[in-house]
């Protein structure tokens, strides 16, 4: 017989994510938003997915990049799509911008995690819309805010350094993609979830565009690559 402490027919909910995707990272540049991200997917430490797109049209004004759990990535594009679906019904001649679309995802982020049933990623919002540029960030526990650049997962450690030193508010649409690259060539270095496979979205008021996957130049003839033991006290 079933009791309270039973566990049987409990809801169940994502305890910990599986496929993952890695950074995600934005910048506002002279005529709108660039975004990047590569397209790989790991289950647990190996990369078992390399064909997977993290950046997103959402509606006439915003563009989506997402880091995490890749089913809960699916998830709120689910959400996303009824939000906009929504919308175009009152045709009103009126659409929703990026700094609305932001804030709905900032009180869907935190109000599954008032409800310990998270969704499991970290979201980067950009767009432009009557000439204003947006860009902000949204965490899986709902923490938000905006700046002129912005990065999720080891990008923020790794990737925003090198904009805080390089980017600036008059940056052309090639000085952005070859910043972007910069970064994303940082991250596959040193993060082992980063694969040489990349997509670079660009949102302007003339419209959006997400260009085909391709791979970056590399150097790997780095003597520390070689050798990375070396001067390790105990290394293996």
């Amino acid at each position: 017989m079933d009791t309270l402490l039973s566990s049987e027919g409990d809801s169940q909910r994502t305890q910990y994510p599986y496929v993952t995707g890695t950074s995600v990272i934005g910048i506002k540049y002279k005529d709108g938003i660039l975004m990047a991200a590569d397209m790989g997917g790991s289950y647990g430490s190996t990369i078992r997915y390399k064909s997977i797109e993290r950046l997103k049209q959402v509606g006439k004004h915003t563009l989506l990049g997402a880091s995490g759990e890749i089913s809960d990535y699916q998830e709120i594009l689910k959400y996303l799509d009824e939000l906009i679906l929504h919308d175009n019904m009152w045709d009103d001649g009126n659409s929703l911008g990026p700094k609305e679309v932001h804030n709905y995802l900032t009180r869907v982020m935190y109000n599954r995690r008032n409800k310990f049933d998270p969704l499991w990623n970290s979201l980067i919002l950009g767009g432009v819309k009557n000439g204003q540029k947006y860009l902000g960030s949204v965490s899986m526990i709902g923490v938000h805010f905006e700046d002129d650049h912005v990065a999720t997962g080891f990008g923020n450690h790794l990737a925003r350094p090198i904009l805080r030193e390089e980017w600036r508010d008059d940056l052309t649409f090639e000085e952005g993609v070859k910043l972007l690259e910069k970064c994303m060539r940082n991250l596959l270095y040193r993060d082992r979830s980063a694969v040489n496979k990349v997509q670079i979205a660009k949102i302007t008021e003339e419209g959006m565009t997400i260009s085909q996957p391709y791979s970056l130049k590399t150097y790997w003839d780095f003597a520390a690559f070689k050798n990375p033991t070396v001067g390790a006290e105990g290394s293996w």
